[in-house]
């Protein structure tokens, strides 16, 4: 290297070390920011927008004339209780399909399991594609009236979602980064757990969020399995003709799935890897 002190030569190029990044290596500022995971916008418009409802429901109800029969299907704290049974079965149900779907989608894209991939898929797709109505009175016969027969039926309604958004997100997967994981000396477990499952997770909360919003719905239907929830006073106000009664209950359900679609979407964005951000 002939050059004076202070200057690098790479195959006849020479590069002047001034002391400072070259143009093209140094960080945009632009590009460099990191876009906002979660808006004002996000947190407040949805809620607001419920809470509107609820309270014009609540107006309402309140001017609402109610005789004997409707006051009796709504006595003491009936709506309180239907209500919380109702966010019981949501929850239980989706820790359940998150438990089953997501560790069996994992063991479904590994070289052993992955012929039974299109039968585990199919077998979750009888879940879905029969009526819920349907598959909660099979279960009845089977299992007896109770909220374990309503669990099982919503459970079997929403395994599908998560369990083939699991497959598709790893199956998606970059080969070559795997490859490139492995050649490294990283175990497969460790190739899962920091390379394939960071990648699919977009895709696995896209399932657990539909699954969410799949179980608030289904879980309606638990009434007629004696499983409670908001069910009850929508088939109360159907069967009996009472609107406010029926109102009440499908407004509660209806603002109960927006606000666990809205928590989902928070969680989708907190929990999805930086590195996967446009722009970062």
């Amino acid at each position: 290297m002939n050059g004076p002190p202070g200057s690098h030569e790479v195959k006849g190029v020479g590069f002047q070390d001034t002391g400072e990044a070259p143009e093209a290596a140094r960080p945009s500022t632009a590009n460099s920011r990191v876009p906002a995971r979660v808006t004002w916008r996000k947190l407040v418009i949805l809620p607001s927008v419920i809470a509107i409802v609820l309270l014009a429901t609540w107006l309402w109800f309140q001017q609402a004339s109610l005789d004997s029969v409707s006051r009796n299907a709504l006595a003491g704290d009936v709506v309180r209780l239907r209500l919380w049974e109702h966010i019981q079965l949501t929850a239980i149900s989706t820790f359940f399909v998150l438990i089953i779907a997501i560790p069996l989608g994992i063991l479904l894209t590994r070289r052993l399991l992955r012929p039974a991939a299109p039968f585990a898929i199919a077998l979750a797709n009888v879940g879905q594609a029969t009526p819920a109505i349907g598959l909660l009175a099979l279960l009845v016969i089977w299992l007896g009236i109770g909220a374990r027969t309503a669990l099982v039926g919503i459970i079997a309604y929403a395994l599908l979602p998560v369990l083939s958004n699991t497959i598709a997100g790893l199956r998606a997967n970059d080969p070559t980064l795997l490859e490139a994981a492995r050649g490294i000396g990283m175990s497969p477990v460790g190739v899962l757990r920091r390379v394939e499952l960071p990648l699919a997770v977009p895709l696995i909360l896209a399932g657990v969020r539909t699954a969410l919003v799949l179980n608030v719905g289904t879980a309606t239907l638990a009434t007629f399995g004696g499983g409670g929830g908001l069910g009850d006073l929508i088939t109360a106000g159907i069967t009996n003709q009472r609107m406010p009664v029926l109102v009440l209950g499908s407004v509660l359900t209806v603002s109960l799935a927006l606000f666990v679609d809205w928590l989902a979407s928070i969680a989708e964005l907190l929990l999805r890897p930086r590195g996967l951000e446009v722009g970062t």
